[in-house]
């Protein structure tokens, strides 16, 4: 059975074992690199922040919306976590979102998480801070040209995510470009919209609450730790709005079915929280939500701990100081 919360999450199936291979090593460069740069680059604000950004990314994609033609779509999140906390930081917090999604909910193939993570994690965060920072420089810092930058980076990054996942299926012989490449752009043209009206949302209303946040800011940051308690809590209870969710099928999935290579997703080897449910709860609402709830913690869990493991040692940040 195909993910129903499968957005770009490729499954096992559509990319061939040389391909898939590619994706795996190329993340594995990148993880690396991300891992040394963070290293230099994190402030002990960020630390608890690439935890609440991972949980909130994780809520968020459990939330389908409806796009034309009877086909849904969720947030990617990689360019709003490229916003906040930087690239190289954003590679690390969508692996961690995204890793979680295929090892605990079979969300996205276990071969396939190369390059799900490539094209979320890496295309989306580098192409959105990219465009977001350009346009910035050419409407000036005012906060209308901050939010305009955000909507085009977040839009960019879903569509070069999309193209590339074209690409890769093509390499693989699972559909052909001139059928991948067109179909692929251009209903994730139209989950691109909301892809940025979510994340103009999410960046307006940290602007309001902690402008120091955003990564690049001249803000001071604001003392206390209640802000962290309040991320955690917003990232659950957008997961008690996922049964919500449009129940048609995402972008990858309609092209997929449209085009008649669905059949060449494989079954996951094994189940834990399959399809984003608890096994043993009967109300699917319920299981749902419990579940998001589970995963959302994890999801912070690990990113949390990836960022206290990179952090510099404390007299590693005397000695640079």
């Amino acid at each position: 059975m195909f993910p129903p919360f499968l957005a770009m999450h490729i499954p096992d199936g559509f990319l061939s074992i040389p391909v898939a291979l590619v994706g795996w090593v190329l993340l594995t460069i990148l993880i690396v690199l991300a891992l040394r740069q963070t290293r230099e680059q994190f402030k002990d604000r960020q630390i608890p922040l690439m935890g609440i950004l991972a949980a909130f990314v994780f809520a968020a994609q459990m939330i389908n919306f409806p796009v034309a033609g009877g086909t849904s779509g969720h947030l990617l999140g990689g360019a709003l976590v490229a916003i906040l906390l930087g690239p190289w930081a954003a590679v690390l917090v969508m692996t961690s979102v995204l890793g979680v999604q295929a090892l605990l909910f079979q969300d996205g193939g276990l071969l396939a998480i190369g390059f799900n993570a490539f094209n979320m994690g890496v295309i989306a965060a580098f192409t959105g801070y990219a465009a977001y920072n350009l346009i910035r420089r050419l409407l000036g810092q005012g906060r209308g040209a901050q939010l305009a930058a955000t909507a085009l980076g977040a839009w960019l990054s879903v569509e070069l995510a999309a193209i590339a996942t074209a690409l890769e299926l093509a390499l693989s012989n699972t559909s052909p470009l001139s059928v991948a490449l067109p179909t692929m752009a251009g209903v994730h043209a139209l989950i691109g919209i909301g892809e940025a009206l979510i994340t103009v949302a999410a960046l307006a209303f940290i602007q309001q609450t902690r402008p120091d946040l955003i990564a690049g800011s001249v803000k001071t940051a604001a003392r206390g730790s209640g802000w962290i308690a309040v991320g955690l809590l917003i990232a659950l209870a957008v997961t008690f709005a996922s049964p919500l969710a449009d129940p048609n099928p995402d972008g990858l999935e309609r092209v997929a079915e449209d085009h008649g290579f669905l059949s060449a997703a494989q079954e996951p080897p094994f189940n834990v929280l399959p399809d984003y449910t608890v096994p043993f709860i009967q109300d699917s609402a319920a299981s749902t939500i419990v579940a998001g709830l589970i995963g959302t913690l994890v999801v912070a869990g690990v990113s949390y701990g990836v960022a206290r493991l990179v952090e510099a040692p404390k007299a590693d940040k005397s000695t640079s100081s």
